[in-house]
């Protein structure tokens, strides 16, 4: 049968995928082409994109798509003839960002649709788990986790069957246990927990009934973030849809295994990305870290033993149980092995979602993968594992995707923020907004973290206003130190990274803002000019009309000058002046 799938995740809906599949759906009535959803395929940078399948064979892929264009992709679709809309067609390079990639936690991701649990299992869904409850003891299960090499894809890479058997070896006074999925993913510019949920809320599902039945949890918890409103529904949607078909609550696909699985809101606290601060939200505490031990695995969620992993860890759990713990150590290096997921923001050309083994290098993902820097720019550096990873420099990326190989650099795997900056990004600047992120996020129950990331931050607001001094580079690493050494929990741990690497890496940047009072990317107001040549300009007065606070003067046809007074370094006479006459100082 012939198919039409339209890519609705939060990324293709914000792009306008929902007007597109209302302006078909009337198309597609009595036309004998369904219509269907799907979730986000990573490529965000080309949503919205619609599908056209011949039954389960892919015939076109459409992309840039808009509700216009409805009729001609109906037409196309029926006739399978798409010299109509050639126009929409993915381009060779294009399919490139998909064809470079090994897709496990992704591998249904913008295939099946996120509603339709049939959809799922033709796809092999739930094979996985019947395998396990059926045929395999609880140690069996851990010991091919073990085998994997799978580490928690959350941040600390820790390996997920220690976990898993601290778990299941702790006693409960009262016979139950919790298994809980952190999906409270609070790093700026990371969206893989949230499209994993919209796109393939099953796999998740199933990857936790496996994780539940190898340490004995009761109950399943998914802590997510209430600012993911459609994974939610669609996780909530899939939780039905499981339960109706016996995949959830008691005795599971007709065996003694029994657990059910609920939804837990989070209020977006970063902080509560570190699993204990979590175990107190979901108690319906203040989101603060405990002092460990007792780890979670003795004494967890309502001080039973509890086991806490984020969307992507379990997200693998399916195929590894499918598979054989074999086929996915196979894949990384002999310390990470499997594949990692990425979300690939900044200044690149293609952003997006993407998921490699571990052990390529970082300019094959963003040079290879992300089709290089916008505009043709020079690369700077990308900053990974968000707030709490650090910066790492453009002749750094050869650097293979390796928990030790990123460490060593000073900045961390994370669970997989990868925003990428070029020459226009003021390195300074970027530490301070994340030291800023990081102020407002922490939680206050330790005083190095509460005290100590505010001085930072105080620090670097200074020199980027221009009232740097000397010394302060000593001092920022010396409080850098402190904070790391003195905090409570990761957080507080890891908010000077990004501060001590681009210190490492762009001390030059600092040193131009303290001693010349100069930012040498042009990108802290509070140290650049906007001054007009006046052999270039033309007098087209286009500059003095964008101008809000009325600081440019002249006559028409005649050299325009900007009053510094007056000017609010807004950058539109830059924007507007046609003929190169603006520059920046």
């Amino acid at each position: 049968m012939r198919k039409i799938v339209v890519g609705e995740g939060s990324c293709g809906i914000a792009a306008g995928a929902a007007k597109v599949y209302s302006a078909l759906e009337p198309l597609a009535a009595g036309s004998g082409v369904e219509l269907k959803i799907t979730g986000c395929i990573g490529m965000c940078y080309l949503e919205p994109i619609v599908d056209v399948y011949d039954d389960d064979t892919l015939l076109q892929r459409l992309v840039l798509v808009n509700e216009k264009d409805a009729r001609r992709v109906m037409d196309a679709a029926k006739t399978a003839d798409f010299s109509g809309v050639e126009d929409l067609k993915i381009k060779d390079e294009d399919k490139e960002f998909l064809s470079k990639q090994t897709r496990i936690a992704l591998r249904n991701c913008g295939i099946v649709d996120p509603t339709d649990i049939k959809d799922y299992q033709r796809r092999g869904g739930y094979e996985a788990l019947r395998k396990v409850l059926t045929t395999m003891s609880q140690d069996d299960v851990i010991d091919v986790i073990k085998t994997s090499g799978l580490a928690g894809r959350g941040g600390a890479g820790f390996p997920t069957w220690f976990k898993w058997n601290a778990a299941k070896s702790s006693v409960s006074a009262n016979g139950r246990k919790y298994l809980i999925c952190n999906a409270d993913e609070g790093d700026p510019g990371a969206f893989m927990d949230r499209a994993v949920i919209e796109s393939d809320p099953h796999n998740l599902i199933e990857g936790m009934m496996i994780g539940a039945y190898a340490i004995g949890a009761t109950e399943a918890v998914v802590y997510v973030r209430a600012e993911y409103p459609l994974a939610i529904v669609r996780l909530e949607n899939a939780m039905k849809e499981a339960r109706a078909n016996g995949m959830l609550g008691k005795n599971i696909m007709g065996t003694d295994f029994s657990c059910d699985m609920r939804i837990k809101a989070g209020a977006g606290a970063f902080v509560c990305g570190e699993e204990t601060a979590l175990i107190e939200s979901l108690e319906g505490k203040r989101g603060m870290p405990r002092l460990k031990p007792p780890f979670p695995a003795q004494a967890g969620y309502n001080l039973e033993p509890s086991n806490i992993n984020n969307v992507e860890t379990f997200a693998n759990v399916p195929w590894i149980l499918a598979n054989g713990g074999e086929k996915f150590a196979a894949m990384g290096t002999e310390g990470s092995k499997g594949t990692k997921v990425f979300a690939v923001t900044g200044k690149v050309k293609k952003g997006g979602l993407v998921e490699v083994p571990m052990g390529m290098t970082l300019r094959d993902v963003i040079f290879g993968i992300a089709g290089g820097i916008k505009d043709d720019k020079q690369c700077k550096a990308v900053q990974m594992g968000g707030p709490s990873g650090g910066c790492i420099p453009y002749s750094m990326f050869d650097t293979i995707i390796d928990y030790k190989a990123l460490g060593a650099t000073g900045a961390i795997m994370g669970s997989g923020g990868m925003v990428v900056m070029d020459e226009s990004t003021c390195m300074v600047g970027m530490a301070k907004f994340f030291l800023d992120f990081t102020t407002k996020e922490s939680c206050g129950k330790c005083v190095p973290c509460r005290i100590g990331t505010k001085r930072l931050n105080e620090i670097l607001t200074r020199i980027v206003n221009g009232n740097g001094k000397e010394g302060d580079i000593e001092l920022l690493e010396e409080l850098c130190l402190a904070v790391k050494d003195g905090s409570l929990c990761g957080l507080g741990q890891s908010a000077p990274n990004p501060a001590l690497t681009t210190i490492r890496y762009f001390r030059d940047e600092y040193e131009a803002h303290i001693k010349d009072k100069k930012c040498p990317a042009h990108e802290c107001r509070a140290l650049i000019k906007y001054v007009i040549d006046p052999a270039k300009c033309k007098g087209c007065t286009m500059c003095a009309k964008k101008c809000p606070g009325g600081g440019i003067t002249g006559e028409p046809k005649k050299p325009h000058v900007i009053d510094q007074d007056k000017c609010v370094k807004c950058g539109g006479c830059y924007e507007v002046c046609r003929f190169g006459a603006i520059s920046i100082e």
